[in-house]
């Protein structure tokens, strides 16, 4: 019995562990695709398809593990959409250079990727210890396609305003 709580401890401290690493490694992707990005000029393409694309991780919610109760994901997504993406907002703007519209990024953008990803650590840490590891997965999936997705529309409508001009 012993051997079985102390593997089973084992087990939980590599998931958590691993999910951390996960993490980390997915902000530093995230961090070298910005950088990357920033050099190219912005289209709507460019704008759209990544919320179109991580909207396919909704599917996890097929499996009965994944499942959250439909407030808690709205809670999160509204942290997201309402909280979380103002910093990207305001700290990312789309400007005209010649015909094309490129990314200008303020100096604090990436101190402000990593915070935020500093947060989503400290918060996954302690839900972790309230649910379950593919609970809080699904959850911080949703809060992160909040800020995505505000983060995008916003993108979307000053796009829109400066091809207007």
């Amino acid at each position: 019995m012993f051997f079985h709580e102390g593997l089973h401890e084992v087990v939980g401290i590599f998931a958590v562990s691993m999910s951390v690493l996960g993490s980390l490694a997915g902000m530093a992707v995230i961090l070298a695709w910005r950088v990357r990005e920033g050099r190219t000029a912005v289209t709507i393409r460019k704008i759209v398809i990544p919320p179109i694309g991580m909207a396919t991780g909704f599917s996890m919610f097929l499996v009965p593990a994944f499942r959250i109760p439909l407030g808690w994901a709205v809670c999160a997504f509204l942290i997201g959409a309402a909280g979380l993406a103002y910093p990207l907002i305001y700290t990312s703007r789309l400007v005209r250079d010649g015909e094309t519209i490129m990314m200008r990024r303020s100096n604090v953008f990436f101190l402000i990727v990593v915070a935020l990803a500093v947060i989503r650590i400290l918060a996954r840490g302690y839900i972790d210890t309230i649910l379950n590891i593919k609970q809080t997965a699904a959850l911080f999936f949703v809060l992160a396609f909040g800020m995505i997705l505000r983060w995008r529309l916003s993108m979307f409508f000053e796009y829109r305003q400066l091809t207007r001009e």
